[in-house]
């Protein structure tokens, strides 16, 4: 009687070669009060992060600290460093700091101000969700070069880690920056990203294809709270349902 294969499912193998980049939004930053704008780090707004931003940034190091990662990046705001402290101390890793990593440059909407001119419908701010351009701010980047500083900065973090997983601590802004141009498709596909999400992207050598960016995941927030809602700071979470039909 003949033996007969099977052939089983298997889990993802990045192609050989391939980075592997764990892209994580800071937690929630301070808000914006009128007339006070925040401390500025080399003309971008550099709020702290809250307590629920301190406590988010807690269940995230936990999710990761078992991945495998090999390095740790930040940007050189505060927000990104407070949120990847957890991970840091967990691993016992010294994170690198990449200026490229920043947040958008929002010129004359900048320290805070932006999120106010965007509730009140400033027709600028507007301008901004509608086209997905952030140039419609005066002073502020173009898309198209906050897209080409980002993916320098990505570029660099590859090409120093290659074949390994590392962790990227950024912003918002540069998540939907990056996935765009992954994904060959505008950055508001990917506007939005909930705080400490992770955000998977395959960074693979250049091929005949020329497929070499991959999006593995996007807005994986599972730790910090439910599809709707953030954990709050003091809030269970959940026990696990198991199904039993």
């Amino acid at each position: 009687m003949s033996s007969q294969t099977s052939y089983p499912q298997s889990f993802y193998q990045p192609p050989d070669g391939s980075t592997q980049v764990l892209l994580v939004r800071h937690g929630q930053s301070a808000p914006y009060v009128p007339g006070s704008p925040f401390p500025l780090v080399d003309g971008h707004g550099d709020p702290e992060l809250t307590e629920l931003g301190h406590h988010q940034a807690a269940l995230v190091g936990d999710r990761l600290a078992g991945e495998g990662i090999g390095a740790i990046y930040t940007s050189t705001l505060t927000r990104t460093h407070q949120t990847a402290a957890p991970l840091v101390e967990s691993l016992g890793l010294t994170p690198h700091v990449d200026p490229g990593l920043r947040e958008i440059f929002l010129g004359e909407a900048e320290g805070g101000l932006f999120r106010e001119l965007l509730a009140k419908g400033d027709p600028a701010a507007q301008a901004v969700v509608e086209t997905g351009e952030w140039g419609h701010i005066p002073g502020a980047e173009t898309t198209a070069d906050f897209t080409a500083r980002t993916k320098e900065a990505l570029d660099r973090i590859v090409a120093a880690n290659t074949g390994e997983l590392v962790a990227v601590f950024c912003h918002g802004g540069v998540i939907a920056a990056l996935l765009g141009y992954a994904g060959g498709c505008s950055p508001r596909v990917f506007a939005g990203a909930r705080h400490t999400s992770v955000n998977h992207l395959v960074i693979s050598p250049p091929n005949e294809t020329n497929l070499h960016w991959r999006i593995r995941s996007f807005n994986d927030g599972a730790h910090s709270g439910h599809m709707t809602r953030d954990f709050e700071p003091h809030e269970p979470p959940p026990p696990r349902r198991i199904s039993t039909a």
